[in-house]
Protein backbone atom coordinates (compact mmCIF):
# COMPACT_ATOMS: atom_id res chain seq x y z
CA UNK A 1 0.00 0.00 0.00
CA UNK A 2 1.22 3.37 -0.60
CA UNK A 3 1.59 6.11 2.07
CA UNK A 4 0.51 9.52 0.74
CA UNK A 5 3.23 11.76 2.99
CA UNK A 6 0.71 15.06 1.66
CA UNK A 7 -2.28 13.78 3.22
CA UNK A 8 -3.07 15.23 7.19
CA UNK A 9 -1.96 13.32 9.39
CA UNK A 10 -4.45 13.06 12.00
CA UNK A 11 -8.07 12.02 11.92
CA UNK A 12 -10.82 12.89 14.36
CA UNK A 13 -10.27 10.18 15.98
CA UNK A 14 -6.47 10.53 17.17
CA UNK A 15 -7.25 14.26 17.78
CA UNK A 16 -6.91 15.09 21.96
CA UNK A 17 -7.94 18.52 23.13
CA UNK A 18 -4.77 20.07 25.18
CA UNK A 19 -6.69 19.71 28.40
CA UNK A 20 -6.32 16.34 27.99
CA UNK A 21 -2.81 16.18 26.68
CA UNK A 22 -1.51 18.63 29.79
CA UNK A 23 -3.76 15.96 32.02
CA UNK A 24 -1.00 13.13 31.08
CA UNK A 25 1.69 14.93 31.20
CA UNK A 26 3.37 16.04 34.84
CA UNK A 27 4.37 19.35 35.41
CA UNK A 28 7.98 19.72 35.04
CA UNK A 29 7.77 23.26 36.85
CA UNK A 30 6.27 21.91 40.41
CA UNK A 31 7.97 21.14 43.37
CA UNK A 32 8.80 17.81 42.91
CA UNK A 33 12.54 17.27 43.00
CA UNK A 34 14.07 14.16 41.27
CA UNK A 35 16.08 11.88 43.06
CA UNK A 36 18.26 11.64 40.60
CA UNK A 37 20.11 15.06 39.99
CA UNK A 38 22.51 14.75 37.09
CA UNK A 39 24.15 17.89 37.81
CA UNK A 40 24.48 16.70 41.42
CA UNK A 41 25.00 12.97 41.51
CA UNK A 42 26.55 13.29 45.23
CA UNK A 43 23.28 15.08 46.24
CA UNK A 44 24.98 17.77 48.46
CA UNK A 45 22.81 21.02 48.91
CA UNK A 46 25.17 23.80 49.33
CA UNK A 47 22.34 26.35 48.02
CA UNK A 48 22.33 27.58 51.74
CA UNK A 49 25.59 26.44 53.32
CA UNK A 50 27.18 29.40 54.74
CA UNK A 51 31.44 28.14 54.14
CA UNK A 52 32.59 31.32 55.58
CA UNK A 53 34.48 29.98 58.37
CA UNK A 54 35.60 26.51 56.90
CA UNK A 55 39.02 26.70 56.42
CA UNK A 56 40.97 24.35 53.49
CA UNK A 57 44.18 23.01 54.16
CA UNK A 58 46.52 21.82 51.67
CA UNK A 59 49.98 21.25 51.73
CA UNK A 60 52.20 22.93 49.42
CA UNK A 61 55.53 21.20 48.47
CA UNK A 62 58.38 23.59 46.83
CA UNK A 63 59.91 21.87 43.46
CA UNK A 64 62.25 19.77 44.06
CA UNK A 65 66.40 19.27 43.07
CA UNK A 66 65.22 17.69 39.72
CA UNK A 67 62.39 19.61 39.07
CA UNK A 68 61.91 23.27 37.05
CA UNK A 69 59.08 25.73 36.75
CA UNK A 70 58.51 25.91 32.96
CA UNK A 71 58.17 29.74 31.98
CA UNK A 72 55.49 29.32 29.38
CA UNK A 73 52.73 27.20 31.23
CA UNK A 74 54.33 27.97 34.90
CA UNK A 75 53.70 24.13 35.76
CA UNK A 76 56.31 22.55 37.62
CA UNK A 77 57.58 19.29 35.96
CA UNK A 78 60.92 16.64 36.04
CA UNK A 79 64.28 17.69 34.48
CA UNK A 80 63.40 15.12 31.77
CA UNK A 81 60.27 17.04 30.59
CA UNK A 82 62.46 20.08 29.69
CA UNK A 83 62.78 20.93 25.75
CA UNK A 84 65.34 23.94 26.45
CA UNK A 85 67.30 26.67 28.72
CA UNK A 86 66.09 30.07 27.48
CA UNK A 87 66.98 33.38 28.49
CA UNK A 88 63.64 33.93 30.40
CA UNK A 89 64.44 30.17 32.11
CA UNK A 90 63.53 26.49 30.93
CA UNK A 91 60.38 25.52 28.58
CA UNK A 92 58.97 22.36 28.72
CA UNK A 93 58.55 19.57 25.79
CA UNK A 94 54.93 20.73 25.65
CA UNK A 95 55.34 24.81 25.19
CA UNK A 96 58.17 23.83 22.78
CA UNK A 97 56.21 21.91 20.70
CA UNK A 98 53.56 24.82 20.09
Amino acid sequence: MATDYDAPRKTDDDAESIEALKERVPDRMSGAVDAEDADNPGSFDLSAADLADVELETVVIPPQADEFTCVECFLVMHRSQMAEQTKLGPICLDCASH
